[in-house]
């Protein structure tokens, strides 16, 4: 069955006169008449009822012209759809980013690709950057936001753009003595808290610039819990397990309990970072970068 068959066709049952059909159609009669003999036998029922009075549909014709009407408007909207494919307007989108990231550039990133792209379908996971970078090596994932480095063997297929750059603040159980006063804290003035951190194995670029502010103050933690996400951290700061520094960013995840404070030292920047397949020409990835470094480039001008 071609679509041409079934415009034919649908001409027909509208005008119900094979002549005035002809003409809507640019042809002669004959070879519309054939047509629809052709795909009534393909069919294998008559789909109009002829006879001396004129043209009516059959009962097979009067099922078959809303179905065929679909069909045709479908298929009128393929170009379209094609084209909005090719330019990245429509498909999805798989999206992994690490947790500190949701508080921080996920979020107005999300809200303006949705303005731009409102028929592209995101797929978020929240992973660590040693899940993403498997992920990633793996095309399970179009792009992670993750904190790099990344390791030489991921460089040689992925491309990297940085996001963020931000500094650790201290996230301290609420009550503390040296709370009391405002400002900026040093290390020095706190109680020997245990440290809840990041694991190494998960993020060491993250683990040791924490370590490395401890060491600048001359201090050794104790280390007293591990954990993966930044809300679980945040989470065991509020029981009192512990003292964390996080990326500055986590302040805007507020826990009661919790209290951010700014170091009075300067600390390592901790960077975040876009990461995806060198080879993955997809244009709805490709319009999210492009994206993106347009919106980066707005808040570099800001």
């Amino acid at each position: 069955m071609e679509l041409r068959q079934l415009r034919y066709f649908v001409t027909v049952a509208e005008e119900l006169h094979f002549g005035k059909a002809a003409l809507r159609l640019h042809m002669t009669q004959p070879p519309l008449s054939q047509t629809i003999q052709a795909l009534e036998e393909e069919l294998g029922a008559p789909l109009f009822e002829r006879n001396r009075r004129g043209v009516t549909l059959s009962p097979a014709g009067a099922a078959l012209l809303p179905e065929a009407r679909r069909m045709l408007a479908h298929a009128q909207e393929l170009p379209q759809l094609v084209q909005r494919a090719a330019g990245g307007e429509v498909g999805r989108l798989t999206l992994a980013f690490v947790s500190s990231a949701d508080y921080s550039v996920l979020p107005p990133f999300l809200r303006a690709y949705r303005a731009a792209y409102p028929q592209v379908q995101i797929t978020l996971q929240e992973a660590t950057s040693d899940l993403q970078l498997n992920d990633l090596l793996h095309n399970r994932i179009d792009a992670g936001l993750l904190i790099p480095p990344l390791p030489d063997k991921a460089k040689e297929q992925l491309d990297y753009l940085p996001v963020l750059n931000e500094p650790l603040v201290l996230a301290l159980p609420a009550g503390l003595p040296a709370l009391k006063k405002k400002g900026k804290l040093t290390l020095s003035a706190l109680p020997p808290l245990p440290l809840i951190i990041f694991p190494r194995a998960i993020s060491p670029a993250l683990h040791d610039a924490i370590l490395s502010v401890f060491r600048d103050a001359g201090i050794t933690p104790q280390i007293g819990q591990e954990a993966i996400q930044m809300q679980t951290i945040v989470s065991l700061v509020s029981a009192g397990i512990g003292m964390a520094l996080v990326p500055q960013s986590v302040s805007n995840l507020m826990r009661t309990g919790v209290e951010y404070r700014a170091l009075a030292t300067a600390t390592p920047l901790v960077e975040t970072g876009l990461a995806w397949r060198r080879d993955n020409a997809s244009p709805v990835l490709h319009g999210f970068l492009d994206l993106l470094r347009n919106e980066l480039r707005k808040s570099a001008l800001c």
